[in-house]
C-alpha cells in the first residue's frame, strides 16, 4: 500500500481501524488514535513505533476540523501533547498540525485557552542562529532582527512530547526533548528550535479566540481571562474618551485650584494680643461675609511649656457657633543628635458663619504648665487672628487626584499590559541581582 494524493483513507496495519487521510503527499507518519501505533506513511503504513496508554491533552479542537486562519483554510490533521517542567512547576500545551493544499503545513497551539499560529520561518535572521549558550554568555538581553522587525530574548524552554495522534510531515517521538530559544517582538515570537537531529526557526503569532473557534465550528469554548505573552493590547470601549475627558477635567480642576489658592487666605477682620493676666476675656469680632469660610488662629508664646485654651463663639443673635478647647505647646532642647524641637504654639479653628455682624468670642486658659514641673509662668500672652471669606482647596485637590488617577490609569494600561506580557521571561538583568 503506497501513499498517493488520491488516497482518502487507510486501515491501521496494527489494529485494522479506519484512518482518514487528510494531510497531503508530504506526510511522513500516521499515528493511530486507537492502538497508539505510529505508521510509516511512505512505506506501506508499516508499524515503526507503538505507544500505549497515552493521555490525550485537553483541546476544543480535533482532527478533521477545518477553519480559516489569516484568510487561508486549514484542516487539522494531527494532535501533539507537550510538557515542560522546571523548578517544581509543569506547563502543558497542545499543538495541532494543520494542512492546506495551497499553503502547506502549520500549527495551531492551545495553551491555557489561548490560541497561537506557528509556521516554519524561511526568511533570514540576524544573527542566523541563537543557542542557549549565546544567552548564557550575553551581558545584555539578546536580540535578533528579521524582515524589519526586532525580537528580544524571552526565555529558553526544554519540552517533551507526551501525546501523538494523526498525520505529520515529520517523525514525532514520545519523550524526545526539544530546546527552544524564544525571541519576542511586539506581535510575534521567533523560536530557534533544536533537537538531537535537526534545528529550525518557527514564527508564532496570536490568534483572536472567538473568530478562530467560530471558524472551526466551535461555539461553546470559554475565552481565556489572563494575558498571553503574544496577546496584543486591546483598548477598552471607552478608554480614549475616559483618558481625554479626565485630562480635560484635570486641567480645569488645576485652574480652579490655583484660583482658590489665591483666595484661600481670605481677609483679616480681627487681630488682638491679650496678656495672660487678662484672661478670661470677651472680644467682639465683626464678620462681613457670611456663608463663607472663616478661620480663627490662636497662638501663645509658650516655650518648653503648654497651655490649654478654652474658646466659645456666639453669633450676633447670641446663639452659640462653637465651643472648643485647644492645646498649644512647644518644647526644644539638645541631644547627642543635635538640637530638637517639638510641638506647635499655634492652632486654627475653621467655621462657617451664617450671619453678618458682631460675633462674641470668649477665651480663657483653664490649664497650663511648664516642662519638667519647673516653676514660672507657662505663657505670657495669647494672640487672636480672624479672617473671613477664606476658601478651601481640599475638595478641589481631592477632585484633582481623582481625575489624575483616572487619566494615569488609562495612559498606563498599555504599559501594564506590556509588562504582563514579559512577566514570564527568564532573563534577569545584572542590576536586578
Amino acid at each position: 500500500m503506497t501513499r498517493t494524493n488520491e488516497l482518502k483513507s487507510v486501515n491501521c496495519t496494527s489494529c485494522g481501524a479506519g484512518l482518514d487521510i487528510l494531510g497531503g503527499g508530504r506526510v511522513q507518519v500516521h499515528a493511530c488514535g486507537y492502538c497508539g501505533s505510529v505508521l510509516d506513511a511512505q512505506e506501506n503504513y508499516k508499524v515503526i513505533k507503538q505507544y500505549a496508554d497515552l493521555k490525550r491533552p485537553e483541546s476544543p479542537f480535533s482532527i478533521g476540523m477545518s477553519g480559516i486562519i489569516q484568510g487561508v483554510e486549514f484542516t487539522i490533521i494531527g494532535t501533539l501533547g507537550f510538557q515542560e517542567s522546571w523548578g517544581g512547576r509543569r506547563w502543558t500545551w497542545t499543538d495541532h498540525q494543520l494542512f492546506s493544499p495551497t499553503h502547506g503545513y502549520a500549527y495551531l497551539t492551545v495553551e491555557r485557552g489561548h490560541l497561537t499560529f506557528t509556521r516554519a520561518y524561511r526568511k533570514g535572521t540576524r544573527p542566523n542562529w541563537i543557542t542557549s549558550k549565546t544567552v548564557e554568555i550575553a551581558e545584555s538581553r539578546p536580540s535578533a532582527s528579521s524582515n524589519g522587525d526586532r525580537y528580544q530574548y524571552y526565555d529558553t524552554s526544554t519540552s517533551q512530547l507526551t501525546f501523538v495522534e494523526g498525520e505529520f510531515n515529520w517523525h514525532p517521538e514520545i519523550g524526545r526533548a526539544t530546546m527552544s530559544v524564544n525571541m519576542m517582538s511586539e506581535d510575534a515570537m521567533l523560536a530557534f528550535t533544536e533537537t538531537t537531529t535537526e534545528r529550525e526557526v518557527h514564527r508564532t503569532i496570536y490568534l483572536p479566540f472567538t473568530p478562530t473557534c467560530t471558524s472551526f465550528g466551535i461555539a461553546d469554548a470559554l475565552a481565556p481571562s489572563d494575558v498571553h505573552k503574544l496577546m496584543p493590547y486591546k483598548a477598552g470601549q471607552n478608554e480614549g474618551f475616559l483618558r481625554n475627558a479626565s485630562l480635560i477635567f484635570l486641567a480645569v480642576s488645576l485652574v480652579l485650584t490655583m484660583f482658590l489658592l489665591g483666595q484661600s487666605k481670605g481677609s483679616h477682620v480681627f487681630l488682638e494680643r491679650l496678656s495672660a493676666n487678662d484672661l478670661p476675656a470677651e472680644l467682639s469680632i465683626e464678620i462681613s461675609r457670611p456663608d463663607q469660610l472663616a478661620r480663627m488662629s490662636l497662638s501663645a508664646d509658650v516655650n518648653n511649656s503648654w497651655a490649654y485654651l478654652d474658646v466659645a463663639l456666639s453669633d450676633p443673635n447670641g446663639d452659640p457657633v462653637f465651643e472648643a478647647g485647644r492645646t498649644v505647646e512647644l518644647y526644644r532642647g539638645t541631644s547627642s543628635d543635635g538640637a530638637w524641637r517639638e510641638g506647635n504654639k499655634q492652632t486654627t479653628i475653621s467655621f462657617r458663619p451664617k450671619l453678618a455682624g458682631a460675633y462674641t468670642l470668649e477665651i480663657g486658659s483653664s490649664e497650663s504648665g511648664r516642662w519638667g514641673n519647673t516653676s514660672g509662668r507657662a505663657f505670657g500672652a495669647v494672640t487672636v487672628r480672624v479672617t473671613d471669606g477664606a476658601a478651601t482647596t481640599r475638595w478641589m485637590l481631592g477632585l484633582m487626584l481623582v481625575f489624575a488617577g483616572i487619566s494615569a490609569y488609562q495612559i498606563a494600561r498599555p504599559m501594564l499590559h506590556s509588562r504582563r506580557r514579559w512577566w514570564g521571561s527568564d532573563w534577569v538583568d545584572e542590576d536586578d541581582d
